[in-house]
């Protein structure tokens, strides 16, 4: 039915262009009037596509993109294509009631007598190869059809294979650059906390050694003591911000577990995890936690944080949320990072943070 009904369609689009190109021929030949008269003929081209669209969504059950705009070139080479389509199909079926007729007169002829066997017979294989012939050019025909109906109304598989080229050489970019930012950000922390704290601590040792008074010794050593521990407390924030080791050890839940214990604020999750994920994802949704409640504890003045880790078939959400006073900047070093590590997976990082708060951070990781 649906065959049929575009050959009606394809028809009413070959008279469409033989009326009004005709029509506006001239106007079309004129420089001055050409934008205009081309406006007037693609408004009704893309009145027959939208009936085309309709068609094939009714007959075949075609589903297109709700937002995919296409092109006047697209939508011209559409409709030639489909009016020459539609009048092959129209052709092919009359020669299917041709052949359904004959075969209606050649067995009215075999039950009165008047047909010979090998007159019959010699009947019989000719129709069957005609009606073979019209059936697989239908079906050439209808799978042409389908195709230039899905380059028009969505992206081709041209398209799709180009931009999905695209994403990858944009997360492979990105992913080297936030790479390297962490590489700076590791190498800023190690010489501005870490290397001042030891050389601070190694001028506390150097006066107790240097000095006479066993009490201002003592107190000076007790003073090392305290920066030492200071000193082990940030090289294990800084192993922790490279890579937790515990994601290795004890798993993501754990993991998260950890930055909670390390935040200043009351932090509450929910891990909704009935089986393992993969490394990659692991890591990935464990950097999401970590930098948001940093991000939220330094910034936000936030007093509370809540933190949701669900896996549903195969993506696994991680949300992230604040009470704090909101306008996180999505453009920052630490959230371009993290969304470039989100898209190496092939996943997308959301952010709701408007002026007043909340702040909510939702990283979306396909695990297939």
């Amino acid at each position: 039915m649906g065959t049929l009904v575009g050959s009606a369609t394809a028809l009413t689009g070959a008279l469409y262009f033989l009326l009004t190109g005709a029509a506006l021929g001239p106007f079309l030949l004129w420089p001055h009037t050409r934008p205009s008269a081309l406006a007037i003929l693609m408004a009704g081209a893309r009145r027959l596509v939208a009936l085309e669209r309709v068609r094939r969504s009714v007959f075949f059950g075609d589903l297109f993109p709700e937002h995919y705009t296409t092109s006047d070139q697209k939508v011209v080479r559409y409709l030639a294509i489909r009016v020459l389509t539609g009048l092959l199909c129209a052709v092919v079926v009359g020669f299917l009631v041709f052949g359904a007729v004959l075969a209606g007169l050649l067995a009215g002829g075999a039950v009165r007598g008047t047909l010979d066997w090998d007159e019959l017979l010699t009947q019989v294989l000719l129709g069957g190869v005609l009606l073979f012939l019209d059936v697989q050019g239908l079906r050439s025909l209808a799978a042409l059809d389908a195709r230039i109906t899905r380059e028009c109304f969505g992206p081709s598989e041209r398209e799709l294979l180009r931009h999905r080229i695209d994403e990858l050489a944009a997360s492979r970019a990105a992913v080297v650059a936030a790479v390297d930012a962490e590489r700076r950000r590791i190498e800023r922390d190690l010489h501005d906390g870490m290397q001042q704290r030891l050389v601070a601590l190694g001028m506390l040792i150097g006066r107790a050694r240097r000095g006479r008074d066993p009490e201002q010794a003592a107190a000076l050593l007790l003073q090392a003591h305290e920066e030492s521990r200071n000193v082990l407390t940030e090289l294990r924030e800084v192993a922790w911000r490279v890579y937790p080791s515990a994601l290795d050890s004890l798993g993501l839940e754990e993991a998260i577990g950890g930055v909670a214990e390390r935040c200043g604020i009351p932090l509450r999750t929910r891990f909704d995890v009935g089986g393992p994920l993969p490394r990659p994802v692991e890591t990935a949704a464990y950097f999401v936690v970590s930098e948001s409640v940093t991000n939220a504890a330094k910034h936000s003045r936030a007093s509370a944080i809540s933190v949701a880790v669900t896996l549903d078939g195969a993506l696994l959400t991680v949300r992230v949320e604040d009470d704090g006073t909101g306008g996180a900047d999505g453009t920052g070093s630490g959230l371009t990072g993290l969304r470039s590590r989100v898209a190496a997976l092939d996943g997308t990082l959301h952010l709701h943070s408007p002026l007043g708060g909340p702040t909510t951070i939702t990283a979306e990781l396909p695990c297939a």
